[in-house]
C-alpha cells in the first residue's frame, strides 16, 4: 500500500531542495531603505557576472527586510542558520553585527558596514566583505565651506547623529576636530530613531544654520527626504559622505558608491561559492569613490561645485 506522506511533510520537502550542491546565499537588509538597495544590486549583480543566478538554478537565494526590528533582525539570521545557508550577506552594520552575534562558523559578507574594529568584531573568524573607513569625511565636510562661504565669512554647519551607532559618534568626533581647524561653527542633534528626525531637524534648523551635513549613519538614511524637504523649505544645502545620497537631494558628496560597494562584497562572496573556501579571502576596504553632484539641488541654492565633482545623471 502506497503510503502518503502529511500535507506539512510534503511541503517542507518543496521547501527544502535535496540538491545542496547549488549553493544557497542569506541576505539580510536590516531596514528599507532606497541609499542600501544600491549596495544589495550591487551584490547579486557581482553574483550573477560570476554565473550564480536564481534564474539558471545556480543558486538558492533567501532575502529577508527585518524592517527595522532588532529582534526581527535576530530571528532572520536564526533562520539563515537553521536553513545551513553557505553564506550571509549584511547590509548595513547593524545586520553585520547581528549575524556575528548569531553564528561565528558561517562566512558573513558585509557592506555599507564600518571597519570591523569600529563594532567591535575585529576578531571575529567569519567576518569578510567591504568596509570603511572614515577618512574621506574630511574631504566632503571641507567642500562645504569652499561652496557655500567661499570667501572666509562665517560657516555654521547642523548635524543629526544616533548616540547607539559607533560610527555615528566617531564621524561627529572627527568632523567637529576638523571644524575646529577651518573656524567652522557645528551644531549637532542626537535623533536615535527614524522617528525623531522631523523634530530635530525642526529644531536644528531653528539655530539659522547655513549648510546641513548627512553624516553615515542608518538613521538619517532612513529619514533622508524628510531631511531634504525641510532643509529645502528653510533654504539650507545638504551636502554629505555617501554618494547614494545625491540622487535622493544632497547638493554634492564625496564618497563610497553604494552600488560599487556592494559588488565589490559580492565579487569576494562568489569566489567563496566558486571554490567553497575561504582561503584568500579577507574583509577589505572600500574601493571606489565617486565626486558627485545633483544639479538641480546646485542650481537651487546657487552653488557651483569644483571641476572634479562629476553631474549626477
Amino acid at each position: 500500500m502506497k503510503k502518503v506522506l502529511p500535507l506539512f511533510l510534503l511541503l517542507l520537502a518543496a521547501c527544502h531542495p535535496s540538491d545542496r550542491s547549488v549553493p544557497t546565499v542569506g541576505f539580510a537588509d536590516a531596514f528599507v531603505d532606497n541609499t542600501l538597495d544600491q549596495a544589495k544590486q550591487g551584490f547579486f549583480a557581482a553574483l550573477r557576472d560570476s554565473g550564480f543566478s536564481e534564474d539558471k538554478k545556480t543558486v538558492r537565494i533567501l532575502y529577508r527586510n527585518a524592517q527595522g526590528s532588532p529582534i526581527t533582525l535576530a530571528q532572520v539570521v536564526k533562520y539563515f542558520v537553521s536553513e545551513k545557508v553557505d553564506l550571509i550577506g549584511t547590509n548595513p552594520s547593524a545586520a553585520t553585527v547581528a549575524a556575528l552575534q548569531g553564528t561565528r562558523d558561517i562566512p558573513v559578507f558585509m557592506m555599507v558596514s564600518p571597519i570591523p574594529s569600529q563594532v567591535n568584531e575585529q576578531n571575529a573568524p567569519n567576518l569578510y566583505g567591504v568596509a570603511d573607513t572614515q577618512d574621506y569625511i574630511d574631504t566632503s565636510f571641507a567642500l562645504i565651506k569652499d561652496v557655500v562661504k567661499p570667501h572666509g565669512a562665517t560657516l555654521t554647519v547642523g548635524l543629526i547623529y544616533d548616540q547607539a551607532e559607533p560610527q555615528s559618534a566617531d564621524a561627529l568626533q572627527r568632523i567637529e576636530a576638523l571644524a575646529r581647524q577651518l573656524q567652522v561653527t557645528v551644531i549637532a542633534l542626537p535623533a536615535n530613531a527614524t522617528a525623531d528626525v522631523p523634530l530635530v531637524a525642526k529644531s536644528l534648523l531653528s539655530h539659522n544654520i547655513d549648510a546641513f551635513f548627512a553624516m553615515p549613519d542608518n538613521t538619517i538614511f532612513g529619514a533622508f527626504e524628510t531631511i531634504v524637504q525641510s532643509c529645502d523649505a528653510a533654504h539650507v544645502p545638504v551636502f554629505t559622505s555617501e554618494a547614494g545620497l545625491v540622487a535622493r537631494g544632497a547638493v554634492a558628496a564625496y564618497g563610497a558608491d553604494m552600488y560599487q560597494w556592494g559588488y565589490q562584497s559580492g565579487a569576494q562572496a562568489a569566489q567563496f561559492l566558486r571554490t567553497r573556501s575561504t582561503n584568500g579571502i579577507h574583509w577589505a576596504k572600500v574601493i571606489v569613490r565617486k565626486r558627485v553632484f545633483n544639479p538641480t539641488a546646485a542650481a537651487k541654492f546657487g552653488l557651483t561645485l569644483p571641476s572634479t565633482f562629476q553631474p549626477l545623471h
